[in-house]
C-alpha cells in the first residue's frame, strides 16, 4: 500500500502538490479547479481501459496520482473500461486496436483491480446500481468511506446502452467538424487506412462516462494523460449541455526522458508491474539506468523524497549521480514490490556491477541439462533464448565487439558452443552482456 509522508510538501492544496511534483500540464480552468481542490472535497475518476491482464509504468503514474488525492481527502474512482474496452481509445494510435472478446475484457479488469488493491485502499462495499438506459440514472449504494478509494467499471452504464436511444440522446450534442480536429484522431486521420465509424464513437463512450457520474454520484473532475485532452472536453461539454452542471478536466505529463520519448518500454516490451511479468531485478535496472537528464522528473513524479532532497540528487555530477540512480531505483522498486524485493534487486544490481556473479538475487534462467549435452548450445542462441539479445543478429554484434563474457571470461568468437562442462559444479554459469545486463543460467 503507497504511504504518502506527511511532509511531502510545504503546501495544503493538492493543486499545488502536483504542480510542484511537475505533474500537471493542462487544466480547463486553473482558478476554478485550485479553488474547487483547496476547499472541497471532490469525487474524482482516472479511466482504465483494460487492454491488457497486467498494469504497466504509464498505469503506475496514474496510481500515484490517485494516491497524491486520497492524501489530501479527495475520493478518487479507478474506473476500469468493461464498456469502453470494447472498442479501445483510438488516440495516439496508428492503427485500430484488436478487439478483445468480453470475457477477455472482464478478466483483464479484474487482475487491474487486484493489482489496484497492491496500491491503495478501496471501499469495495460501493457499487454503482441502476441506470438501465441513457435515461435512467443510477447511484451508489453508498457513500465512499473516508480515506479510501472506490472501483467502478463502465460495462455497468455502456454494455446495456440502446444504440438508437443512445444517438438520439447524446449523439445530437456532438459536432463532427469539431471532433475531427481533435487529437486523438488527427493522426488517423492522416493515415490511408483512415479511422473507422467504430472507433470514432469512443469520444461519445469515454464522454458519457464523465457525464453519468457527474449526474449520478455529483463527480466533479476527470484526470488523465496528455493524450486525453479531447476526450476530457468532450464530456466536460456534454454534461454542461444535458444537465448544465460545471465539471473540470487536468491532465498530466506522460513519463518522457529528455528527448521526448516516453519511458517505461525494454527490450522485452512495457514495464509490467507484476514481477510475473516484469521481475523485481529487470525493474530494479530500468530505473537504475535512466539517462542523467532523466532522474530529476523521475525523483519527482515517482518517489515521495522531499524536493531539496530531489534537487540536491538529480545535482550531483559524474559518477556521483549514480547514487542518485540508486536511490530512484530503490524506491519505485519498494512502492511497486516490497522493501526485502527493491533490497533483493539492489543487491544483486551491485553484485552484478561489482563482479561477483555468486548473488542469489541475480536473475535466473532455468534450462534442461540435456540441451548442453553433446555439442551444446551455440552462444548466439543461448543470449536471444534468456532475453540478453533480441535477435541472433544482435548477439553477434555484442559477441564480436567484445560485450559478452561467460562465467567472467570474454567471449569473441560468435561460432562458440557452450557445453554442459562449460557450467560451474553447481550446474550454474553466468552470461553477461555488457555492463548492466547479466543472467545466472541454472541447469535442472
Amino acid at each position: 500500500m503507497i504511504q504518502i509522508p506527511d511532509n511531502i510538501s510545504q503546501y495544503d492544496n493538492v493543486f499545488d502538490v502536483l504542480k510542484e511534483r511537475g505533474f500537471i500540464e493542462q487544466v480547463t480552468n486553473e482558478e476554478a479547479v485550485r479553488d474547487l481542490l483547496g476547499k472541497e472535497k471532490i469525487k474524482f475518476y482516472i479511466g482504465f481501459d483494460p487492454t491488457a491482464d497486467c498494469l504497466h509504468v504509464g498505469h503506475f503514474m496514474q496510481i500515484i496520482i490517485l494516491s497524491y488525492m486520497l492524501k489530501y481527502g479527495h475520493t478518487p474512482v479507478a474506473l476500469l473500461g468493461g464498456g469502453t474496452g470494447m472498442i479501445g481509445d483510438p488516440s495516439g494510435r496508428t492503427d485500430m486496436r484488436k478487439l478483445m472478446d468480453t470475457d477477455t475484457i472482464d478478466h483483464n479488469c479484474e487482475q487491474f483491480k487486484k493489482l489496484f488493491d497492491k496500491f491503495l485502499p478501496f471501499d469495495d462495499e460501493v457499487q454503482y446500481v441502476g441506470n438501465e438506459g441513457v435515461f435512467v440514472p443510477g447511484h451508489l449504494t453508498k457513500e465512499p468511506e473516508k480515506g479510501k478509494a472506490i472501483s467502478l467499471n463502465n460495462a455497468k452504464w455502456l454494455r446495456n446502452l440502446n444504440f438508437v436511444e443512445f444517438m438520439r440522446t447524446i449523439g445530437k450534442d456532438f459536432n463532427v467538424n469539431t471532433m475531427l480536429r481533435s487529437e486523438a484522431f488527427k493522426l488517423r486521420m492522416e493515415r490511408e487506412n483512415g479511422l473507422s465509424f467504430f472507433e470514432f464513437g469512443y469520444m461519445l463512450m469515454q464522454a458519457y462516462d464523465f457525464f453519468v457520474m457527474a449526474r449520478d454520484f455529483d463527480l466533479k473532475m476527470e484526470f488523465g494523460g496528455n493524450d486525453q485532452w479531447s476526450n476530457i472536453i468532450a464530456g466536460i461539454n456534454l454534461t454542461k449541455k444535458e444537465i448544465n452542471k460545471d465539471v473540470y478536466g487536468m491532465t498530466f505529463a506522460l513519463l518522457t526522458n529528455s528527448e521526448g520519448k516516453k519511458m517505461g518500454k525494454t527490450g522485452k516490451g512495457a514495464l509490467w508491474l507484476s514481477p510475473d511479468r516484469t521481475s523485481p531485478y529487470e525493474f530494479y535496472q530500468y530505473w537504475r539506468n535512466v539517462g542523467d537528464l532523466d532522474v530529476n522528473k523521475c525523483l519527482r513524479m515517482l518517489t515521495f523524497l522531499p524536493m531539496d532532497e530531489i534537487e540536491r540528487l538529480s545535482s550531483l555530477k559524474g559518477s556521483e549521480i549514480n547514487r542518485a540512480k540508486e536511490i530512484l531505483a530503490y524506491e519505485v522498486t519498494k512502492m511497486v514490490h516490497g522493501e526485502q524485493a527493491a533490497e533483493e534487486a539492489q543487491e544483486a544490481a551491485r553484485s552484478a556491477f561489482g563482479g561477483d556473479a555468486m548473488s542469489d538475487n541475480l536473475p535466473k534462467a532455468e534450462m534442461k541439462r540435456s540441451e548442453f549435452e553433446g555439442e551444446g548450445k551455440g552462444i548466439l542462441t543461448l543470449l536471444k533464448e534468456i532475453g540478453l539479445a533480441p535477435s541472433n543478429s544482435e548477439a553477434r554484434r555484442s559477441v564480436e565487439q567484445g560485450g559478452v563474457s561467460v562465467n567472467g571470461e570474454k567471449v569473441t568468437d560468435p561460432k562458440t558452443m557452450i557445453r554442459e562442462d562449460s557450467f560451474k559444479e553447481d550446474g550454474t554459469l553466468i552470461l553477461r552482456k555488457g555492463k548492466k545486463k547479466v543472467v545466472k543460467v541454472v541447469l535442472k
